[in-house]
């Protein structure tokens, strides 16, 4: 078996076991994900494909991280940045604009019957107007600080897994990275974690829109160069894209719709995916394997 695929079955392997292991033990304490003391207890397994790619890298491929990533390089790829940033903005909003135009769900600008589900029994006053001016950039500030937590995961899927699959075809790197990240998400989504009403059809609708993800992700991580600008999607795609359309649709609607991941966020994200390929902006991988790994692959030493 060549370095490659050693270090990727390893990978697999380390990341699935841990994460899968470490949630599914508050599940089986009764634990529920929407529980504060779960998303502690989770949290470090969401750190295990950062974990993983360590532990594959150092010991049991022994590359290093010369082609992991990690310097942010941003005086080359700021505005790249900047999309990995506000792109969670502009998807949201196309989003919101469809559940009104398709008539799923009426967003409740006040945030009162957010509140209420959140504070049951509480008498909520509805937020003034000029909270849409706070609410969002507050979102987007705390994407900063929630990049370095995301980083967990994506030092494993944009900087191990997905350029080392087929370095040399992106977008089936992304693809194929795009299912395995999204079944890393079984135990929680059967659970009912991102489609609470629809457990069963999520764990089919998910794998879609990460694989789409992962195609936005990948881009941003050749463009630059670094993990840490699809690090920062990743968290804006939580912070902003997640907690936006929730708020705005909590208590109505259906989040297999009205959500960022649900499917009419595939409108924006497949049309920008779209853009990506058929623009050419997806590129082989330059060195998907160091020098002296890839010279082992050629001359076939296992």
């Amino acid at each position: 078996m060549i370095k490659r695929n050693k270090g990727i079955i390893a990978y697999l392997l380390i990341t699935f076991g841990m994460a899968w292991l470490l949630w599914e033990i508050p599940i089986r304490l009764g634990i529920s994900l929407t529980n504060p003391i779960f998303q502690y207890i989770a949290l470090p397994g969401a750190f295990s494909p950062a974990i993983a790619a360590i532990i594959v890298r150092k010991w049991v491929t022994k590359e290093g991280f010369k082609d992991a990533g990690l310097n942010p390089r941003l005086n080359k790829g700021w505005k790249y940045y900047l999309v990995a940033w506000l792109l969670p903005l502009v998807v949201s909003a196309v989003v919101l604009g469809l559940v009104v135009f398709l008539g799923i769900a009426t967003p409740d600008f006040t945030l009162q019957r957010a509140a209420g589900l959140l504070a049951p029994g509480t008498a909520v006053p509805a937020m003034p107007t000029f909270i849409w001016a706070i609410l969002p950039l507050s979102l987007l500030m705390t994407a900063l600080f929630s990049t370095f937590i995301l980083w967990g995961e994506e030092f494993g899927w944009r900087g191990y897994l997905q350029i080392k699959l087929l370095g040399s075809r992106p977008l089936l790197a992304a693809v194929v990275t795009g299912v395995i990240w999204g079944v890393w998400h079984y135990p929680i989504n059967l659970r009912g974690y991102n489609f609470p009403q629809h457990p069963i059809l999520g764990l089919l609708v998910f794998p879609v829109s990460t694989v789409m993800l992962s195609i936005i992700f990948g881009w941003l991580r050749q463009k630059t160069g670094s993990v840490w600008a699809p690090s920062l999607a990743h968290a804006a795609t939580n912070s902003v894209g997640g907690s936006l359309t929730v708020l705005l649709f909590m208590g109505e609607g259906d989040l297999l719709y009205t959500s960022y991941l649900g499917l009419l966020g595939w409108i924006p994200l497949g049309a920008l995916c779209l853009w990506l390929i058929f623009s050419g902006q997806l590129k082989p991988q330059q060195n998907p394997v160091p020098a002296k790994m890839e010279g082992e692959i050629k001359s076939g030493v296992n």
